[in-house]
Protein backbone atom coordinates (compact mmCIF):
# COMPACT_ATOMS: atom_id res chain seq x y z
CA UNK A 1 0.00 0.00 0.00
CA UNK A 2 0.87 3.69 -0.14
CA UNK A 3 2.75 5.14 2.82
CA UNK A 4 3.44 8.70 3.91
CA UNK A 5 7.05 9.77 4.25
CA UNK A 6 6.84 9.33 8.03
CA UNK A 7 5.80 5.69 7.54
CA UNK A 8 2.12 6.09 8.41
CA UNK A 9 -0.54 4.64 6.11
CA UNK A 10 -2.34 6.56 3.39
CA UNK A 11 -5.98 5.48 3.56
CA UNK A 12 -9.55 6.73 3.58
CA UNK A 13 -9.18 8.17 7.08
CA UNK A 14 -6.26 10.29 5.85
CA UNK A 15 -8.34 11.59 2.94
CA UNK A 16 -11.22 12.52 5.26
CA UNK A 17 -8.78 14.25 7.62
CA UNK A 18 -7.36 16.29 4.73
CA UNK A 19 -10.80 17.28 3.48
CA UNK A 20 -11.59 18.51 6.97
CA UNK A 21 -8.37 20.54 7.12
CA UNK A 22 -9.81 22.53 4.21
CA UNK A 23 -13.54 22.64 4.87
CA UNK A 24 -14.38 21.87 8.51
CA UNK A 25 -13.66 25.02 10.50
CA UNK A 26 -14.11 23.27 13.85
CA UNK A 27 -11.55 20.58 13.04
CA UNK A 28 -8.26 20.94 14.97
CA UNK A 29 -6.32 20.61 11.71
CA UNK A 30 -8.38 23.26 9.85
CA UNK A 31 -5.97 25.65 8.14
CA UNK A 32 -7.24 28.90 6.65
CA UNK A 33 -4.06 29.42 4.63
CA UNK A 34 -4.47 26.09 2.84
CA UNK A 35 -8.19 26.75 2.44
CA UNK A 36 -7.40 30.00 0.64
CA UNK A 37 -4.72 28.35 -1.47
CA UNK A 38 -6.75 25.44 -2.83
CA UNK A 39 -10.25 25.53 -1.35
CA UNK A 40 -11.60 27.61 -4.23
CA UNK A 41 -10.85 24.72 -6.59
CA UNK A 42 -13.31 22.59 -4.62
CA UNK A 43 -15.78 25.31 -3.72
CA UNK A 44 -18.79 23.11 -4.51
CA UNK A 45 -17.66 20.19 -2.37
CA UNK A 46 -20.30 19.59 0.29
CA UNK A 47 -20.10 16.04 1.65
CA UNK A 48 -17.62 13.25 2.16
CA UNK A 49 -17.82 9.88 3.83
CA UNK A 50 -15.69 6.80 4.25
CA UNK A 51 -16.90 3.68 2.42
CA UNK A 52 -14.06 1.41 3.47
CA UNK A 53 -10.35 1.71 4.23
CA UNK A 54 -9.51 2.65 0.64
CA UNK A 55 -12.69 4.26 -0.68
CA UNK A 56 -14.17 7.69 -0.02
CA UNK A 57 -17.42 9.09 -1.45
CA UNK A 58 -17.46 12.83 -2.07
CA UNK A 59 -20.48 14.92 -3.02
CA UNK A 60 -20.62 18.21 -4.88
CA UNK A 61 -23.46 20.72 -4.68
CA UNK A 62 -24.34 19.91 -8.29
CA UNK A 63 -23.12 17.64 -11.11
CA UNK A 64 -19.53 18.66 -11.78
CA UNK A 65 -17.62 17.26 -14.75
CA UNK A 66 -14.56 19.27 -13.71
CA UNK A 67 -14.20 17.77 -10.22
CA UNK A 68 -11.65 15.06 -11.20
CA UNK A 69 -9.33 17.80 -12.44
CA UNK A 70 -9.53 19.65 -9.13
CA UNK A 71 -9.18 17.03 -6.39
CA UNK A 72 -5.52 16.55 -7.35
CA UNK A 73 -4.79 19.98 -5.85
CA UNK A 74 -5.77 18.95 -2.30
CA UNK A 75 -2.15 18.35 -1.26
CA UNK A 76 -2.64 15.32 0.98
CA UNK A 77 -0.66 15.61 4.23
CA UNK A 78 0.12 12.98 6.84
CA UNK A 79 -2.30 13.27 9.78
CA UNK A 80 -0.01 11.29 12.09
CA UNK A 81 3.00 13.46 11.27
CA UNK A 82 0.94 16.63 11.82
CA UNK A 83 -0.17 15.39 15.24
CA UNK A 84 3.36 14.40 16.19
CA UNK A 85 5.09 17.56 15.01
CA UNK A 86 2.58 19.96 16.53
CA UNK A 87 0.76 22.00 13.91
CA UNK A 88 1.10 23.50 10.44
CA UNK A 89 3.94 25.92 11.17
CA UNK A 90 6.21 23.06 12.20
CA UNK A 91 4.79 20.84 9.45
CA UNK A 92 5.78 23.39 6.78
CA UNK A 93 9.40 23.09 7.90
CA UNK A 94 9.32 19.30 7.84
CA UNK A 95 6.44 18.11 5.64
CA UNK A 96 5.26 14.56 5.03
CA UNK A 97 3.36 13.55 1.91
CA UNK A 98 3.27 10.49 -0.33
CA UNK A 99 5.32 11.63 -3.35
CA UNK A 100 8.48 10.19 -4.92
CA UNK A 101 10.68 12.78 -3.14
CA UNK A 102 10.97 13.47 0.60
CA UNK A 103 11.77 16.94 1.89
CA UNK A 104 14.64 16.76 4.38
CA UNK A 105 15.52 20.45 4.71
CA UNK A 106 13.86 23.78 4.03
CA UNK A 107 15.61 27.11 4.47
CA UNK A 108 13.11 29.81 3.43
CA UNK A 109 14.28 31.90 0.46
CA UNK A 110 17.50 29.88 0.33
CA UNK A 111 16.97 26.20 -0.51
CA UNK A 112 14.88 23.06 -0.24
CA UNK A 113 16.61 19.69 -0.13
CA UNK A 114 14.81 16.57 -1.33
CA UNK A 115 15.87 12.92 -1.34
CA UNK A 116 14.24 9.87 -2.93
CA UNK A 117 11.33 8.20 -1.21
CA UNK A 118 12.70 4.66 -1.43
CA UNK A 119 9.30 3.25 -0.48
CA UNK A 120 7.39 5.09 -3.21
CA UNK A 121 4.57 2.88 -4.46
CA UNK A 122 5.42 3.21 -8.18
CA UNK A 123 8.80 1.49 -8.53
CA UNK A 124 9.32 2.84 -12.06
CA UNK A 125 9.07 6.43 -10.82
CA UNK A 126 11.41 6.21 -7.88
CA UNK A 127 13.99 9.00 -8.34
CA UNK A 128 17.31 8.21 -9.96
CA UNK A 129 19.27 10.97 -8.21
CA UNK A 130 20.57 10.76 -4.65
CA UNK A 131 19.57 14.32 -3.80
CA UNK A 132 17.68 17.22 -5.36
CA UNK A 133 18.41 20.76 -4.18
CA UNK A 134 16.00 23.52 -5.21
CA UNK A 135 17.43 27.05 -5.14
CA UNK A 136 15.18 30.12 -5.52
CA UNK A 137 16.85 32.57 -7.94
CA UNK A 138 14.44 35.29 -9.10
CA UNK A 139 16.92 36.96 -11.45
CA UNK A 140 17.50 35.31 -14.84
CA UNK A 141 21.12 36.49 -14.93
CA UNK A 142 21.75 34.85 -11.57
CA UNK A 143 20.27 31.57 -12.80
CA UNK A 144 22.41 31.68 -15.95
CA UNK A 145 25.57 32.36 -13.97
CA UNK A 146 24.72 29.50 -11.60
CA UNK A 147 24.41 27.06 -14.50
CA UNK A 148 27.59 28.20 -16.23
CA UNK A 149 29.60 28.13 -13.00
CA UNK A 150 28.42 24.66 -12.00
CA UNK A 151 26.41 25.84 -8.99
CA UNK A 152 23.28 24.50 -10.71
CA UNK A 153 22.67 21.68 -13.18
CA UNK A 154 19.22 22.79 -14.33
CA UNK A 155 17.57 26.24 -14.51
CA UNK A 156 14.10 27.50 -15.29
CA UNK A 157 13.39 30.34 -17.72
CA UNK A 158 16.84 31.39 -18.97
CA UNK A 159 16.88 34.93 -20.33
CA UNK A 160 16.64 35.05 -24.15
CA UNK A 161 19.90 36.96 -24.57
CA UNK A 162 21.70 34.22 -22.62
CA UNK A 163 20.60 31.38 -24.91
CA UNK A 164 23.44 31.72 -27.47
CA UNK A 165 26.00 31.82 -24.67
CA UNK A 166 24.47 28.79 -22.98
CA UNK A 167 24.41 26.81 -26.21
CA UNK A 168 28.00 27.74 -27.05
CA UNK A 169 29.00 26.46 -23.61
CA UNK A 170 27.42 23.11 -24.47
CA UNK A 171 24.29 23.51 -22.37
CA UNK A 172 21.03 21.86 -23.40
CA UNK A 173 18.12 24.24 -24.08
CA UNK A 174 14.74 22.51 -24.14
CA UNK A 175 11.18 23.78 -24.51
CA UNK A 176 7.65 22.55 -25.06
CA UNK A 177 4.47 24.69 -25.30
CA UNK A 178 1.88 24.13 -22.59
CA UNK A 179 -1.55 25.50 -21.61
CA UNK A 180 -0.43 28.89 -20.32
CA UNK A 181 -1.17 32.53 -20.94
CA UNK A 182 0.73 35.68 -19.91
CA UNK A 183 -2.00 38.31 -19.52
CA UNK A 184 -3.19 41.37 -17.70
CA UNK A 185 -6.30 40.58 -15.65
CA UNK A 186 -8.42 43.72 -15.78
CA UNK A 187 -11.08 44.74 -13.29
CA UNK A 188 -14.39 45.98 -14.64
CA UNK A 189 -15.98 46.78 -11.27
CA UNK A 190 -15.64 49.64 -8.83
CA UNK A 191 -15.60 53.37 -9.31
CA UNK A 192 -13.09 55.20 -11.46
CA UNK A 193 -12.03 52.28 -13.62
CA UNK A 194 -11.90 53.15 -17.32
CA UNK A 195 -11.73 49.42 -18.02
CA UNK A 196 -15.49 49.14 -17.59
CA UNK A 197 -15.66 50.25 -21.22
CA UNK A 198 -15.22 47.33 -23.63
CA UNK A 199 -13.79 49.74 -26.23
CA UNK A 200 -10.92 50.56 -23.88
CA UNK A 201 -10.29 46.90 -23.15
CA UNK A 202 -10.26 46.05 -26.85
CA UNK A 203 -7.97 49.00 -27.57
CA UNK A 204 -5.41 47.75 -25.06
CA UNK A 205 -5.42 44.36 -26.78
CA UNK A 206 -4.97 45.99 -30.20
CA UNK A 207 -2.09 48.21 -29.04
CA UNK A 208 0.29 45.35 -28.24
CA UNK A 209 2.75 44.08 -30.84
CA UNK A 210 2.99 40.47 -29.71
CA UNK A 211 5.53 39.57 -32.39
CA UNK A 212 7.85 42.16 -30.84
CA UNK A 213 7.34 40.57 -27.42
CA UNK A 214 8.17 37.16 -28.89
CA UNK A 215 11.29 38.65 -30.50
CA UNK A 216 12.29 40.14 -27.13
CA UNK A 217 12.03 36.61 -25.73
CA UNK A 218 14.29 35.20 -28.42
CA UNK A 219 11.40 33.35 -30.02
CA UNK A 220 10.60 31.50 -26.79
CA UNK A 221 6.89 32.35 -26.76
CA UNK A 222 3.81 32.19 -28.97
CA UNK A 223 1.68 35.30 -29.70
CA UNK A 224 -1.67 35.13 -27.92
CA UNK A 225 -4.87 35.43 -29.92
CA UNK A 226 -7.04 34.76 -26.93
CA UNK A 227 -7.24 32.91 -23.67
CA UNK A 228 -6.14 29.59 -25.19
CA UNK A 229 -4.04 28.63 -28.21
CA UNK A 230 -5.78 28.79 -31.61
CA UNK A 231 -5.43 25.02 -32.08
CA UNK A 232 -7.38 24.36 -28.87
CA UNK A 233 -10.86 22.82 -29.29
CA UNK A 234 -12.01 25.56 -26.93
CA UNK A 235 -10.91 28.47 -29.15
CA UNK A 236 -14.10 28.78 -31.23
CA UNK A 237 -14.47 31.77 -33.54
CA UNK A 238 -14.44 35.06 -31.61
CA UNK A 239 -15.75 38.11 -33.49
CA UNK A 240 -13.09 40.32 -31.91
CA UNK A 241 -9.71 39.39 -33.34
CA UNK A 242 -6.82 39.86 -30.92
CA UNK A 243 -4.08 41.36 -33.09
CA UNK A 244 -1.72 44.32 -33.45
CA UNK A 245 -3.67 47.24 -34.91
CA UNK A 246 -2.55 50.54 -33.34
CA UNK A 247 -4.74 52.62 -35.67
CA UNK A 248 -7.87 50.79 -34.54
CA UNK A 249 -6.69 51.06 -30.93
CA UNK A 250 -6.44 54.85 -31.28
CA UNK A 251 -9.88 55.00 -32.92
CA UNK A 252 -11.50 53.04 -30.10
CA UNK A 253 -9.79 55.16 -27.45
CA UNK A 254 -10.96 58.34 -29.19
CA UNK A 255 -14.49 56.95 -29.35
CA UNK A 256 -14.27 56.22 -25.62
CA UNK A 257 -13.27 59.84 -24.91
CA UNK A 258 -9.47 59.68 -24.81
CA UNK A 259 -6.89 61.40 -26.95
CA UNK A 260 -3.76 63.60 -26.95
CA UNK A 261 -5.36 66.09 -24.57
CA UNK A 262 -6.80 63.39 -22.34
CA UNK A 263 -4.57 60.30 -22.27
CA UNK A 264 -5.83 57.11 -20.69
CA UNK A 265 -4.01 56.68 -17.37
CA UNK A 266 -3.92 53.23 -15.79
CA UNK A 267 -1.87 51.33 -13.21
CA UNK A 268 -1.03 47.63 -13.36
CA UNK A 269 0.39 45.57 -10.50
CA UNK A 270 3.38 43.46 -11.59
CA UNK A 271 6.07 41.32 -9.97
CA UNK A 272 9.74 41.04 -11.02
CA UNK A 273 9.56 37.23 -10.97
CA UNK A 274 7.23 34.35 -10.22
CA UNK A 275 5.87 31.01 -11.37
CA UNK A 276 5.15 31.12 -15.10
CA UNK A 277 5.94 34.84 -15.28
CA UNK A 278 8.63 34.38 -17.94
CA UNK A 279 10.74 37.61 -18.13
CA UNK A 280 8.26 40.02 -16.54
CA UNK A 281 10.25 43.24 -16.23
CA UNK A 282 11.47 43.59 -19.84
CA UNK A 283 8.14 42.29 -21.13
CA UNK A 284 6.17 44.83 -19.10
CA UNK A 285 8.49 47.65 -20.13
CA UNK A 286 7.99 46.81 -23.81
CA UNK A 287 4.20 46.70 -23.40
CA UNK A 288 4.38 50.05 -21.59
CA UNK A 289 6.18 51.58 -24.60
CA UNK A 290 3.67 50.10 -27.04
CA UNK A 291 0.70 51.45 -25.08
CA UNK A 292 2.37 54.86 -24.88
CA UNK A 293 2.43 54.94 -28.69
CA UNK A 294 -1.39 54.87 -28.84
CA UNK A 295 -1.91 57.39 -26.04
CA UNK A 296 -2.02 55.24 -22.92
CA UNK A 297 0.02 56.19 -19.86
CA UNK A 298 0.69 52.92 -18.06
CA UNK A 299 2.30 52.95 -14.64
CA UNK A 300 3.40 49.92 -12.66
CA UNK A 301 3.08 49.07 -9.02
CA UNK A 302 5.93 46.59 -8.56
CA UNK A 303 5.57 44.13 -5.71
CA UNK A 304 6.80 40.70 -4.70
CA UNK A 305 5.20 37.68 -6.36
CA UNK A 306 3.53 36.44 -3.18
CA UNK A 307 2.12 39.92 -2.51
CA UNK A 308 0.63 39.97 -6.00
CA UNK A 309 -0.92 36.56 -5.42
CA UNK A 310 -2.30 37.79 -2.11
CA UNK A 311 -3.88 40.76 -3.87
CA UNK A 312 -5.40 38.39 -6.41
CA UNK A 313 -7.03 36.52 -3.55
CA UNK A 314 -8.43 39.67 -1.94
CA UNK A 315 -10.28 40.84 -5.02
CA UNK A 316 -10.63 44.05 -7.04
CA UNK A 317 -12.76 45.90 -4.48
CA UNK A 318 -10.49 45.33 -1.50
CA UNK A 319 -8.94 48.50 -0.08
CA UNK A 320 -5.47 47.26 -1.07
CA UNK A 321 -6.57 47.23 -4.74
CA UNK A 322 -7.30 50.95 -4.75
CA UNK A 323 -5.73 52.53 -7.82
CA UNK A 324 -4.89 49.14 -9.39
CA UNK A 325 -6.62 48.49 -12.72
CA UNK A 326 -5.09 45.11 -13.60
CA UNK A 327 -2.81 42.34 -12.38
CA UNK A 328 -0.02 40.81 -14.45
CA UNK A 329 -0.41 37.19 -13.39
CA UNK A 330 0.37 34.29 -15.72
CA UNK A 331 -2.18 31.49 -15.59
CA UNK A 332 -2.48 27.84 -16.51
CA UNK A 333 -5.40 26.90 -18.75
CA UNK A 334 -5.01 23.13 -18.51
CA UNK A 335 -8.60 22.14 -17.69
CA UNK A 336 -12.05 23.77 -18.00
CA UNK A 337 -12.13 24.99 -14.41
CA UNK A 338 -8.58 26.37 -14.51
CA UNK A 339 -9.11 28.03 -17.89
CA UNK A 340 -12.52 29.64 -17.43
CA UNK A 341 -14.71 28.84 -14.44
CA UNK A 342 -12.43 30.15 -11.69
CA UNK A 343 -11.94 33.46 -13.52
CA UNK A 344 -15.39 34.32 -14.85
CA UNK A 345 -18.11 32.65 -12.74
CA UNK A 346 -19.94 35.28 -10.68
CA UNK A 347 -20.05 33.07 -7.57
CA UNK A 348 -16.24 32.78 -7.58
CA UNK A 349 -15.36 36.35 -6.74
CA UNK A 350 -12.31 36.48 -4.42
CA UNK A 351 -11.70 35.01 -1.91
CA UNK A 352 -13.93 32.15 -3.12
CA UNK A 353 -12.27 32.11 -6.53
CA UNK A 354 -10.11 34.16 -8.87
CA UNK A 355 -12.75 36.27 -10.60
CA UNK A 356 -10.62 39.39 -10.15
CA UNK A 357 -12.38 40.92 -13.15
CA UNK A 358 -15.38 41.22 -10.86
CA UNK A 359 -17.57 39.81 -13.60
CA UNK A 360 -21.28 39.27 -13.01
CA UNK A 361 -22.56 38.17 -16.40
CA UNK A 362 -25.72 35.99 -16.28
CA UNK A 363 -25.14 34.64 -19.81
CA UNK A 364 -21.55 33.74 -18.95
CA UNK A 365 -22.76 32.02 -15.78
CA UNK A 366 -25.23 29.93 -17.81
CA UNK A 367 -22.49 28.80 -20.18
CA UNK A 368 -20.06 28.01 -17.36
CA UNK A 369 -22.65 25.96 -15.47
CA UNK A 370 -23.54 24.14 -18.68
CA UNK A 371 -19.86 23.28 -19.23
CA UNK A 372 -19.57 22.16 -15.62
CA UNK A 373 -22.54 19.80 -15.98
CA UNK A 374 -21.68 18.41 -19.43
CA UNK A 375 -19.88 15.10 -19.02
CA UNK A 376 -19.37 14.21 -22.68
CA UNK A 377 -15.93 15.73 -23.58
CA UNK A 378 -16.86 16.62 -27.17
CA UNK A 379 -20.11 18.27 -26.10
CA UNK A 380 -18.27 20.11 -23.35
CA UNK A 381 -15.71 21.38 -25.90
CA UNK A 382 -18.55 23.03 -27.87
CA UNK A 383 -19.74 24.87 -24.76
CA UNK A 384 -16.20 25.88 -23.80
CA UNK A 385 -15.68 27.34 -27.28
CA UNK A 386 -18.75 29.53 -26.77
CA UNK A 387 -17.34 30.64 -23.41
CA UNK A 388 -14.02 31.52 -25.02
CA UNK A 389 -15.78 33.52 -27.73
CA UNK A 390 -17.65 35.55 -25.10
CA UNK A 391 -14.49 36.13 -23.06
CA UNK A 392 -12.51 37.35 -26.08
CA UNK A 393 -15.31 39.42 -27.63
CA UNK A 394 -15.65 41.30 -24.33
CA UNK A 395 -11.85 41.53 -23.95
CA UNK A 396 -11.99 40.86 -20.22
CA UNK A 397 -8.22 40.35 -20.16
CA UNK A 398 -5.30 41.64 -22.19
CA UNK A 399 -3.65 38.56 -23.67
CA UNK A 400 0.01 38.88 -24.62
CA UNK A 401 1.81 35.56 -25.16
CA UNK A 402 1.81 31.86 -24.35
CA UNK A 403 4.92 30.38 -22.76
CA UNK A 404 6.91 27.55 -24.37
CA UNK A 405 8.59 26.48 -21.13
CA UNK A 406 12.29 27.15 -21.85
CA UNK A 407 14.81 25.47 -19.58
CA UNK A 408 18.57 25.04 -19.70
CA UNK A 409 20.40 21.94 -18.48
CA UNK A 410 24.04 21.00 -18.06
CA UNK A 411 25.11 18.45 -20.72
CA UNK A 412 25.58 15.82 -18.00
CA UNK A 413 21.88 15.96 -17.07
CA UNK A 414 20.01 13.10 -18.71
CA UNK A 415 16.51 11.66 -18.59
CA UNK A 416 14.45 14.88 -18.58
CA UNK A 417 11.45 15.09 -20.91
CA UNK A 418 9.70 18.49 -20.85
CA UNK A 419 5.98 17.99 -20.34
CA UNK A 420 3.23 20.09 -21.90
CA UNK A 421 2.32 21.12 -18.39
CA UNK A 422 3.00 23.55 -15.57
CA UNK A 423 4.24 20.53 -13.62
CA UNK A 424 7.38 18.58 -14.49
CA UNK A 425 8.54 15.07 -13.60
CA UNK A 426 12.04 15.12 -12.10
CA UNK A 427 12.08 11.48 -11.05
CA UNK A 428 13.80 10.23 -14.19
CA UNK A 429 16.65 12.75 -14.20
CA UNK A 430 20.16 11.51 -13.54
CA UNK A 431 23.69 12.87 -13.85
CA UNK A 432 25.86 11.08 -16.37
CA UNK A 433 29.27 10.46 -14.89
CA UNK A 434 32.31 10.54 -17.13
Amino acid sequence: GVKFHDGSTFNADAVIWNLEKLFKETAPQYDLQQRRAVGWRLAGLKTWRKIDDYKVAIGDNQPNANLPHQVVFMHISSPEHWKKIGGWTAFAKKPSGTGPFRVVEIVPRERAVLVPNKDYWDVKRRPKVDKLVLLPMPEATTRTAALLSGQANFIEAPSPDAIPRLKSAGMQVVMNPYPHVWPYIMRVVGENTPLKDVRVRQALNLAIDRDAVVKLLGGMAAPAKGHVLPDSPWFGNPKFKVRYDPAEAKRLLKEAGYGPGKPLKITFMIAPSGSGQMQPLPMNELVQQQLKAVGVDLEFKVTEWQALRAQRGKGPLHETAKGIHALNNSMGTFDPYSAFERFFLSTLLPPKGLNWVGLKDPEMDKLLIKAQTTFDPKEQDVVLAKIHERVVDNAYWVWVVHDVNPRALHPSVKGFTPAKSWFQDLTQIYIEKK
